[in-house]
């Protein structure tokens, strides 16, 4: 008698899932024929669940702990198989461990733009990422949703469903919540748990899932908007546009005036600038005097070019020469002429001719020409 109680404690089986991966969420027991032999140990560790399954229907569901397989701890499975006097011989089914913890460092994406209505910037597109938490809450339903008769079933498996489901819910999330683009960094956390809440409703009751948790990373915009908030926090960094206007045309004028070497173009550029800024100038009037944000070392260049700004009409675009060192230099246009002489390279003493002069004359002395010397103001006299 002593040697057959140590055979059958032999058959005894201890059932039990070392679950030494990081994303499985399923595994199912492996057994000869699935037989289950009678007063086996099942082992249900912290953060599982253990489900037998009886002919393709779920049974008894068992939390952590450590039990001893008999009539009275399988109710269910004991009225399928029609044990009503309890049993002493193997009996089939399938065990399933299922994993109840949360599996981390899931990772989520919208794989194309989400389109956005900006109420600065109009119609834009926006990208996301982030990550998130998964867990089990009922395993029964996960088994008879997603699962089937898999042996093994891992978190990646359903990873694209979820990424699917969790961008279009971030779509309607971020369209309902109003918020600009300048502003979704701030409302990251808010807008991360209307999305969890979200994509929970859609996979709670249909797959028995849960998501704990769930983060918005980063939302960024198409590398052009990228650029224009740049710009555009550049153009709010500056303030007053007119004013910056004048203090760049306050610096580059002397300087453009002071370069020879750059020739008639060089001193165009400097008074075609200044003609244009010294318009737009606000509080500019009609005795061409600055406004009250223009004084020090700006006023006296912008007085220099509200004087220019009153020179008569532009030259004809007849080509025109002028004489220096004794030989002819041009062809020049009228712009470029008038030009030279605001920048000091033609004197009223200098020779010039165009097209239909007889010769050379001082350029003084041409009548079209007067009127640019005397928009010229004098010499500025020595302490």
């Amino acid at each position: 008698m002593a040697l057959f109680e140590k055979l059958r404690a032999e058959l005894i089986d201890i059932i039990e899932w070392i679950d030494d991966s990081q994303h499985s969420l399923v595994w199912r027991f492996p057994r000869y024929r699935n037989q289950i032999k009678y007063a086996a140990q099942l082992i249900v560790r912290p953060g599982q669940s253990a489900v037998f399954v009886h002919q393709g229907r779920v049974a008894d569901v068992f939390g952590p702990g450590q039990y001893r397989l008999e009539t009275k701890n399988l109710p269910i499975l004991s009225t399928l198989m029609g044990w009503y006097h309890g049993f002493d011989s193997p009996f089939k089914a399938e065990i399933y461990f299922v994993s109840t913890r949360q599996l981390t460092d899931l990772k989520w994406g919208t794989a194309n733009p989400v389109p956005l209505r900006d109420p600065d910037f109009g119609p834009v597109r926006v990208r996301a990422f982030g990550t998130y938490t998964l867990r089990a809450a009922d395993p029964a339903k996960l088994l008879s949703e997603l699962v089937g008769t898999d042996g093994v079933y891992e978190a990646e498996e359903i990873s694209a469903l979820l990424r699917s489901i969790i961008s279009m819910a971030f779509a309607d999330v971020v369209a309902s919540s109003g918020v600009g683009v300048l502003d979704l960094a701030q409302s990251y956390g808010s807008m991360s748990e209307t999305l969890r809440r979200e994509v929970l409703s859609k996979i709670d009751d249909e797959f028995g899932l849960e998501i704990p948790q769930l983060y918005i990373v980063n939302v960024s915009v198409p590398p052009e908007v990228e650029r224009a908030l740049d710009t555009r926090a550049s153009m709010t960094a500056i303030g007053d546009m007119g004013v910056y206007q004048a203090y760049q045309l306050a610096n580059a004028l002397p300087t453009a005036a002071a370069n020879p070497a750059g020739g008639i173009a060089a001193a165009g550029v400097g008074l075609g600038m200044g003609l244009a800024f010294t318009n737009a100038m606000p509080g500019a009037g009609a005795n061409g005097a600055s406004g009250a944000g223009i004084s020090g070392a700006v006023g006296a260049p912008m007085q220099a070019a509200s004087a220019a700004a009153s020179v008569p009409p532009l030259l004809p675009a007849a080509p025109w020469h002028i004489a220096e060192n004794g030989a002819p230099v041009g062809p020049f246009t009228g712009a470029q002429l008038a030009q030279a002489i605001a920048s000091g390279r033609v004197t009223r003493a200098s020779l010039v001719w165009s097209p239909g002069m007889a010769e050379w004359q001082a350029a003084e002395a041409v009548p079209m020409l007067q009127g640019l010397f005397a928009a010229t103001p004098p010499p500025i006299p020595r302490a």
